[in-house]
């Protein structure tokens, strides 16, 4: 595979990515956000991982203005079924 074939799979793979999740776990405004505002929003978090009690936990700080959409989609995300 091509270096520019390659790039190209992995700019439709996030695109798609990208399509998936305001599909099934945004609502509101961050359903029909642009990609430019979803990058910036999801991204740029000042996000943590914190190991303890043999979990993993991701901390969001309370004073990001978006951390309850982004807990949210989580939520919605793994409230998913499965599939076998």
């Amino acid at each position: 595979m091509k270096i520019n074939q390659a790039w190209l799979a992995v700019t439709a793979l996030a695109c798609d990515l990208r399509a998936w999740l305001q599909l099934l776990a945004l609502d509101g405004e961050m359903a029909k956000a642009t990609p430019k505002t979803l990058r910036y929003r999801f991204l740029h978090v000042p996000a943590v991982i914190v190991r303890g009690q043999r979990k993993r936990r991701l901390k969001i700080p309370r004073t990001w203005p978006w951390a309850d959409e982004i807990t949210a989609a989580f939520h919605l995300l793994m409230a998913l079924p499965h599939l076998t």
